[in-house]
């Protein structure tokens, strides 16, 4: 700051040459005292009163001057201690030689020692500073400034004096205040920047010591100058430096803490303020400058000028007025994200947003600007303007909705689903204040007209809500105020997903009530518990009420159910009985009429809103209310009905509000002195259906602790069932009021209408009932095969007595409809079969079967019936049921008609009825029925026919599968005769094949021995299907060859046949490829060694084995198959033929020992596997639905043959075997 001048010499032509340092302990030259000699760092000294006398004299050459001072700066750094005794001798030359010497240099010297001075000693140099002071404010307060360097370099070194100052009593050592702040403040309307600068700093410190206690004196306040405030603006307008501009900010922001900007207020009522409009247009230069700290200090007097003392509103709109806020969105956007920046201007603008109208406009115009700002203070956790900016965004957006653009809605969204994502991860970036203004910000931006455009907010949305709910919930003591904001961002995104003509924010809807089922309502359970605060409770429930208000699909429903699956009506009246308000009434109940309405069905929920303002919150008192005489009270009338409707509905979910015996108490007196109502239809069908429900789900549940009851009241109430038109299917019902209702006798006929009216109704494709409300669940198939299930009821016996009434009645419909709910509840529930057989289904089929009328559609059904009856029933169960032969008879007589003609599905129907027949008479049981159908001479021919038609067509037969009417009831023919089976295995397709060769193996056990000379051709067949594809029909082919090779009763030729078969070795070579080399095995022999190892063990046990096994069968091969062996690869068969391999001498020692330790890890394997196996017998009792599904009776009859034949008796369970098999192989293998 300083510069030299061109001003006139001072140097002194007859001064003395410059003092040569004394020695040391001597005086000095002019003989002072040795102990004002101040040592310097070259070995000399300094006299301090020649140094003084030298400093004082304005004539003194500056050469002198300048060496003096510098050697004084260097003693004074070397020997601090020395000055704390002398330092206060150089006070008064020092003040004056600044204030004398007009030279940039020598100022500059001054003022560094002065520094150094005021920065030593023991007391830091405060003592010393505090005489400088008194000495300059003295001489600035003697006279008026004037322009001059002198006055600058006193003014400079005042400056760093108070600077280096350190203590508070700064203002002490100033005698004269008012005279030194007066010459100070003209000095401020000098030309010179210089002069202005540096009083400008001089009033800055002086503002920092004001005194702190000026009533204690008379004196004013030291800076209340009556033109400080507008002199310092002035300046502050009319500078071009930032120094200058440092300096002058400063000192208004230190005026502005102390409350001197509130002389402005005084204006307000002037047209144009004056100092309003001179802050304004002087801040403007700073807000331009490129000094960062000049903007940041402009900024910082902005805040504080608005933020101390009383804010004047006219003083904010005049900023505005004048672009100040324009001048700050622009120092925003250039300021590349610096944080302190960042944090002024948005401080800075929250203030200036209280002129909202004058403001808004300019917020607008910088919304892009914030928010670039808010991504930048987003990313940084607990940022102090993160709620300045979120603000300010927020009313933006409330004011002028239009300036949100599609990319600003989806840039918004994205960054503050990011922060709460951040806050969620545990970084805690957010203040609760942060948190609401994001929550009413993402709500904001939901309700612009443009938010539907976005397919990408319904997801951030979702997170956003998620992220929040879990923060409040999962803070404890922190959540309550900040639950509000979560639970009014849910509601305002449930409705934002249903806006729209096309609604496609499913997810969003999932995701809303997902939050509510995963997070609020767990939390609210506990919340009622530990008592929380009303206001919380009530805005779930309102949250709660208004999705089921708002939602119309799928989803809301389910949220419903998972309300009263919750215990929801145990909740609600815990919230009555903690806030016994008219609020949180009012809430509970009309929720609890929408949660209904949900459930049920559409204003279902009705009368709980009708009623809601008479009901009282105690259950005990809605006991009290129901069991009151209603008479023609309709209000009255009203709230019974709710009562009603709130206990039927809580008890399908086994809710008690109250003591079942206080509840049945309850039902029964109003049944007792309210049954005339009832019968007069006052009440509603409605109520009384809920009544009778819930009186049954009463008695249901007391029925095991033998509660006592009132007779009179159900009397009363068995007769109004029976006299009003009481409906079963329009509403639910407990399992254990229907269970109830079903036990009681008095009631068969009401019941059996409903059964009735149920099967008419029943729906094939939805297994439910068909009303006119999807959305009401009433009695569906499940609940009643479940009842019939239990036996302990009339389910099945209704069900028979109704189809045998119908019978009589001819009421071919209804019993088409009847038959077809038998079969659905036989096809849940198979175990049924044995309560309809007690109950003597048997003589209601008779009936259809003796009616003849066998055209109509229900003669399938009946069909379908009795099939899947006699499938599931257990034997047991018939064994004293011979009532079943004429139904059987009834049977033959219609099917032996068909068979030599054109057989329908009925036909395979009755064969398939007849097959269950004969299987159940290996228990037993329909022994009659049996000899009825075995001595069949029609049956017979028929079978014969269909057989001899099907083997006439030969090679053609393989394109008549079971899909075709000739393969179908070749099938069934099949399964009830074995006949005529050498054509039919041949040429049948896969089913066929499967079938037959099944036969064949049951009639080759029973062969004779007349049949030899008739199999050669039948050995034919049975070789080639040895590679069958499937395992099935070559196992039991394998089977048929072992057993024929088994014979003894073989000619020589048939002998001699068998030995030079070259089929056979095909076949044996196969097998032993197979076991060597797996992947070299054709293809049409892959995981066919079972059959061929039969073949094979029937080889080695012929009388004499055909010398070609032994060159099969060499010691390579053998070695071969030992080593590709492991323990999880062996069968029963392989070990059988290693056994028969071991009998004969084919294999050596060490094979043989390899076997046994690989068999070893086979019984290792088999204890430790608890697995069944394929062979094991399945009780698969399963039913026929479909009228049409003949394929599905086909393999149920199947398995039945499979599983009750000779072989599968015989053969035992396969690890069982296995284990056999090894325990032979080791006998035989052992040493003799």
């Amino acid at each position: 700051m300083f510069e030299s001048q061109a001003e006139e010499p001072i140097w002194d032509q007859t001064a003395d040459e410059p003092p040569r340092p004394a020695e040391p302990h001597r005086s000095c030259g002019r003989g002072h005292r040795s102990s004002l000699l101040l040592p310097t760092p070259s070995g000399g000294s300094i006299c301090l009163v020649c140094l003084s006398n030298l400093l004082s004299d304005p004539s003194s050459p500056l050469i002198h001057v300048s060496y003096a001072l510098s050697q004084l700066s260097s003693a004074v750094r070397s020997s601090p201690s020395f000055l704390a005794f002398h330092s206060r001798l150089l006070v008064a030359p020092l003040s004056r030689a600044i204030s004398s010497f007009n030279d940039d240099p020598i100022a500059r010297q001054t003022v560094d020692v002065v520094s150094d001075l005021c920065g030593s000693g023991s007391d830091g140099g405060d003592g010393v500073s505090g005489d400088f002071i008194a000495r300059f404010a003295d001489l600035i307060s003697s006279g008026a400034l004037a322009w001059s360097r002198r006055q600058v370099y006193t003014l400079h070194c005042f400056g760093v004096v108070l600077d280096r100052h350190r203590t508070d009593s700064t203002l002490a050592h100033i005698r004269d205040k008012a005279s030194l702040v007066s010459n100070l403040v003209e000095g401020l309307q000098l030309p010179s920047e210089e002069i202005r600068g540096e009083v400008l700093f001089v009033l800055y410190k002086l503002s920092l010591y004001q005194d702190p206690h000026p009533n204690r004196r008379n004196d004013e306040p030291l800076l209340c100058h009556p033109k400080l405030l507008h002199l310092s603006l002035e300046a502050l307008l009319k500078t071009q430096s930032d120094d200058v501009r440092n300096n002058c900010i400063a000192l208004l922001t230190v005026l502005a803490q102390r409350g001197c900007f509130q002389d402005l207020n005084h204006d307000e009522e002037a047209n144009e303020p004056p100092l309003i409009v001179l802050f304004a247009d002087a801040i403007k230069g700073s807000l331009l400058s490129s000094d960062t700290q000049v903007q940041i200090g402009a900024l910082d007097l902005i805040f504080h000028s608005l933020s101390s003392g009383v804010l004047c509103l006219r003083w904010v709109q005049v900023l505005v007025e004048e672009s100040v806020a324009d001048y700050i969105f622009e120092i925003l956007r250039l300021s590349e994200n610096k944080d302190s920046i960042v944090v002024s201007c948005m401080r800075v603008l929250e203030l200036l947003s209280m002129a909202e109208d004058e403001f808004m406009q300019r917020l607008a115009i910088g919304f892009t600007t914030l928010i670039s700002a808010l991504h930048y203070v987003s990313e940084i956790p607990l940022h102090p303007v993160q709620s300045h900016t979120l603000k300010l965004v927020l009313s933006c957006m409330s004011s002028c909705p239009g300036i949100v653009s599609m990319s600003h809605i989806e840039e918004l969204a994205t960054v503050l689903a990011g922060m709460f994502r951040k806050h969620t991860s545990g970084e805690l970036g957010m203040l609760s204040e942060t948190f609401m203004l994001a929550c009413s910000t993402i709500v904001e931006l939901l309700r612009s007209p443009s938010a539907q455009q976005i397919k990408k907010l319904a997801q951030l949305v979702h997170e956003a809500a998620r992220n929040a709910v879990f923060l409040c919930l999962s803070v404890p003591g922190n959540s309550n105020p900040l639950l509000l904001y979560s639970l009014h961002l849910l509601k305002e995104a449930f409705t934002y997903s249903h806006q729209g003509s096309d609604f496609k924010n499913v997810d969003l809807v999932n995701g809303v009530i997902e939050i509510c089922e995963t997070y609020i309502l767990p939390w609210l359970g506990n919340a009622v518990d530990e008592g929380e605060e009303e206001e919380i409770i009530l805005g779930v429930l309102e949250t709660f009420h208004s999705i089921l208000l708002q939602g119309t699909d799928v989803r809301t429903r389910k949220f419903a159910e998972v309300l009263v699956s919750s215990s929801w009506f145990s909740l609600s009246f815990g919230c009555l009985g903690l806030f016994p308000s008219n609020q949180m009434k009012c809430r509970v109940y009309l929720m609890l009429g929408s949660v209904i309405d949900r459930v049920l069905g559409h204003d279902l929920g009705q009368p709980i809103r009708d009623a809601y303002l008479h009901l009282p919150s105690d259950p005990l008192d809605l006991l009290f209310l129901l069991g009151q005489k209603s008479s023609n009270d309709y209000e009255l009338i009203s709230c019974q009905a709710a009562v009603l409707l709130i206990l039927y509905v809580s008890s399908l979910y086994d809710e008690r509000l109250a003591d079942i015996n206080q509840v049945l108490a309850s039902l029964e007196q109003h049944i007792l002195i309210n049954s005339r109502n009832i019968s007069c239809g006052i009440s509603g069908g409605n109520m009384f259906t809920q009544l009778v429900n819930l009186y049954g789900y009463s008695r249901g549940d007391l029925l095991s602790s033998q509660m006592h009851h009132s007779s009179e009241a159900e009397r009363l109430l068995f007769h109004l069932i029976s006299e009003q038109e009481w409906d079963l299917l329009s509403m639910r019902i407990h399992p254990k009021a229907l269970m109830w209702l079903f036990q009681q006798d008095r009631i068969t006929g009401p019941l059996s209408n409903q059964i009735l009216n149920f099967c008419r109704h029943y729906n094939t494709r939805n297994s439910q009932i068909d009303t006119f409300d999807s959305n009401t669940r009433i009695l569906d198939i499940q609940t009643v095969s479940e009842l019939i299930a239990r036996g302990d009821n009339c389910g099945a016996s209704l069900l028979v007595s109704l189809l045998k009434q119908l019978l009589q009645e001819n009421q071919e419909e209804d019993i088409s409809v009847v038959l077809d709910v038998m079969v659905a509840i036989l096809n849940i529930n198979p175990q049924t079969s044995n309560h309809f057989c007690i109950h003597g289904i048997s003589d209601a089929t008779y009936g259809i079967y003796h009616s003849g009328n066998q055209s109509h559609r229900f003669f399938k059904s009946s069909l379908l019936l009795v099939f899947n009856l006699l499938n599931s029933v257990h034997p047991e169960t018939l064994s004293s049921d011979e009532t079943w032969l004429p139904v059987t008879l009834k049977l033959l007589e219609f099917v032996a008609l068909k068979l030599s003609s054109d057989p329908c599905e009925e036909d395979n129907l009755v064969m398939a009825i007849l097959t269950i027949i004969l299987k159940h008479s290996f228990h037993h049981v329909l022994v009659e029925s049996s000899k009825a159908i075995l001595l069949s001479s029609s049956l017979a021919a028929g079978i014969e026919y269909t057989v001899n038609a099907a083997c006439a067509k030969g090679p053609a037969l393989i394109n008549h599968d079971e899909e075709t009417n000739t393969g179908k009831t070749l099938l069934f023919v099949l399964l009830l005769y074995f006949f005529s089976l050498r054509r039919l295995i041949h040429y049948g397709s896969s089913s066929v094949k499967l079938i037959a060769s099944h036969c064949l193996v049951e009639l080759l056990i029973r062969i004779s021995d007349q049949s030899i000379n008739y199999l050669q051709s039948v050995i034919a067949v049975l070789e080639g299907l040895v590679f069958y594809g499937d395992i099935g029909v070559a196992m039991n082919c394998s089977i048929c060859l072992s057993m024929i090779l088994g014979w003894g009763k073989l000619s020589s030729h048939e002998k001699r046949l068998v030995t030079y078969n070259k089929w056979f070795r095909v076949v044996i070579e196969e097998l032993a490829l197979s076991l060597v080399a797996p992947g070299l095995a054709s293809k049409s022999f892959t995981n066919q060694h079972k059959p061929a190892a039969h073949i094979a063990i029937a080889l080695l046990r012929l009388d004499k084995v055909p010398g070609w096994m032994r060159s099969v069968f060499d010691q390579s091969c053998l070695s071969g198959i030992v080593n590709n062996l492991s323990a999880i690869n062996v069968s029963a068969e392989m070990v059988e033929l290693f056994r028969e391999l071991v009998e004969h001498e084919y294999m050596n020692s060490e094979q043989i020992a390899v076997l046994n330790h690989v068999f070893q890890g086979c019984r290792k394997n088999a204890y430790k596997d608890s697995y069944q196996e394929i062979n094991d017998e399945v009780d698969s009792k399963k039913v026929i639905s479909i009228p049409d599904d003949l394929g599905n009776v086909c393999r149920i009859l199947i398995h039945l043959m499979m599983s009750h034949s000779i072989v599968s008796k015989e053969i035992q369970t396969e690890r069982r075997r296995l284990l056999e098999e090894i325990e032979l192989f080791s006998q035989d293998s052992s040493p003799k």
